[in-house]
């Protein structure tokens, strides 16, 4: 089970009533053959986020704090950009921690810490240093202000450690490293390099409408996007609240800059309204196709709050509140209750729907209107940011039908592998059962995160750059948001995972001197998730200020 780190959440009933209506071909939708189907993967699109400093505690210019790393209108840019400015003057704000909480230090005021450092890392790194962060040697110096500290008892009965340099690739430092543990929502780093390997960045998950010519059925086909939303005007402006399995703040979901949000079952039904009327139907039999997922929809940890059941149609991730994001109650059957709603939305255009049931859509259907995601690239982002295990679990499965694989937990397991193997990451003695962490008997070794971040960190895979920049800030956003306080904060970019037992990190800093590192911290047997975590968070601070890689 994961550890509750959450607050009270709104109940309320299911959002949507049955539509009474005519009751047409029921035989049609059971007698159907499963064949999943998913949309065409679109060419990756090349880029790089670059990023230059004199220094690594130099300010990056606000455009390119733009272009870089999740969004956020509380804001992780916002934040970002702000901290990088004061930088550049020779006093600068406390943000608050002044006396009578002023936003002014006393005396001679320390400029906040630059994200500039840990922004610059997404410039690429192996093969050659961006301008201001240097390779680091190594050496027992390293050993001997890490080891104390992952000794501490917090991190309970098992750990596992690795520290690289991602100018070089070379591990810095190993504490069985290449043993398999529990990895907890660091698994979503995993599920991020192999999605955007297998789809590509630009790839989006497309919901559409399809009629029977011959049954004038009209069917909800789901194309296995997690974040639809049947809220009236989201645009993911409104996207805020707790993480996705219950392990902080969470940042709303619109992709800064580009007035993007999540794909609305409104506007399809809309234009499937107007599409109905321009062939004078104004009546139909609705159903609803989930074959593009195959097997249980049920994750192996049961009923739980941190997920929905996972399923290839659902809206608003299924949440029976009003919440964004972080644990909440959801509805038994998200099919059928996107369907139900899907339906209301229809009647409010003048068409008559039935009460949805299951089917599958023909290759005959005519495809009457589609709304699609966001690109995987800022699904990424959320997905690491927020700790989102509904959008991990759709990605996961998404990936394995690139594969070849079918789109269950079965096909996830083999396809996650596959795909990190083939990018020559150390795979073995892993285990992938899920996309999001939640299972326990996932195993990923301290070596494979670090090879991870590393991989993502290459100038020569454009294409993994939002495993970087989705990873949460440190005392700014996602799931790092309030940690970080004493020290840390802006310089550590991280994935946390923690589940009842299990703690772990990972992600990127920028040292003292200038040297970018990756790191993964991974503890198993703890008995106070608090304490835990404090130590993660005390071995990552030392590594920003010790000067010892």
């Amino acid at each position: 089970m994961v550890v509750p780190e959450l607050r009270p959440w709104r109940a309320a009933g299911p959002h949507a009533g049955r539509t009474a209506g005519a009751v047409r071909p029921r035989l049609a939708r059971a007698a159907r053959a499963v064949a999943p189907q998913f949309a065409r993967v679109t060419r990756p699109k090349t880029w790089q986020y670059t990023a230059g400093a004199a220094t690594a505690g130099l300010a990056l210019a606000a455009g390119v704090v733009t272009a870089v790393g999740p969004w956020d209108s509380m804001g992780q840019r916002t934040a970002e950009r702000d901290r990088a400015v004061a930088m550049e003057h020779a006093g600068g704000a406390d943000h608050g921690r002044g006396p009578g909480g002023s936003g002014t230090a006393s005396g001679a005021p320390r400029p906040a810490p630059s994200a500039g450092a840990v922004l610059t890392g997404l410039g690429g790194t192996a093969g050659g240093a961006p301008d201001g962060v240097d390779a680091g040697p190594g050496g027992t110096a390293l050993a001997d202000a890490l080891g104390p500290l992952l000794d501490d008892p917090a991190l309970g009965t098992r750990r596992a450690a690795s520290v690289v340099d991602l100018t070089t690739g070379e591990r810095l430092y190993g504490l069985d490293a290449d043993t398999p543990l529990t990895p907890a929502s660091t698994t979503k780093i995993a599920t991020a390099v192999a999605a955007l390997t297998a789809l590509g960045p630009d790839h989006r998950l497309t919901t559409r409408t399809a009629l029977e010519a011959d049954t004038g059925e009209l069917v909800l086909v789901g194309g296995g996007d997690p974040t639809l939303t049947a809220r009236e005007d989201d645009g993911g402006t409104s996207r805020s609240g707790r993480a996705g399995s219950g392990e902080g703040p969470a940042s709303p979901r619109t992709p800064a800059g580009s007035g993007e949000g999540p794909a609305s079952l409104r506007t399809l039904a809309e234009k499937t309204a107007a599409a109905l009327k321009e062939r004078d139907v104004r009546k139909v039999t609705l159903s609803y196709d989930t074959t593009l997922y195959a097997g249980t929809e049920k994750h192996p940890i049961g009923v739980n709050e941190n997920l929905a059941d996972v399923t290839a149609l659902m809206a608003d991730e299924a949440r029976t509140d009003d919440s964004t994001s972080g644990p909440a109650p959801r509805v038994p059957d998200p099919a059928a209750e996107a369907a139900r709603t899907f339906a209301g939305f229809l009647e409010r255009h003048g068409i008559n729907a039935s009460p949805p049931g299951p089917s599958k859509a023909t290759d005959r259907a005519d495809t009457l209107a589609t709304v699609s995601s966001p690109p995987l690239s800022a699904l990424v982002e959320w997905m690491l940011t927020d700790s989102d295990n509904d959008i991990a679990e759709a990605l996961a499965r998404h990936t394995a039908l690139a594969t070849g694989e079918r789109a269950g937990f079965d096909g996830v397991s083999a396809a996650v592998p596959d795909r990190l193997e083939q990018l020559g990451l150390p795979v073995r003695g892993t285990r992938f059962h899920d996309g999001s962490g939640l299972d326990r008997t996932d195993r990923i070794t301290a070596d494979l995160l670090t090879a991870l971040l590393a991989k993502a960190a290459d100038p020569a895979r454009p294409e993994l750059r939002p495993v970087l920049s989705g990873l949460p800030v440190a005392g700014f956003t996602g799931t790092l948001a309030g940690r970080y306080t004493e020290g840390g904060a802006g310089l550590v970019r991280a994935k946390t995972g923690t589940l009842t037992g299990v703690n772990t990190l990972a992600g990127t800093l920028v040292t003292a001197d200038g040297r970018l590192l990756g790191f993964a911290f991974l503890a198993s047997g703890t008995t106070d998730a608090w304490s835990a975590q404090a130590a993660l968070d005390r071995a990552a601070t030392t590594l920003v200020s010790c000067g010892c890689a």
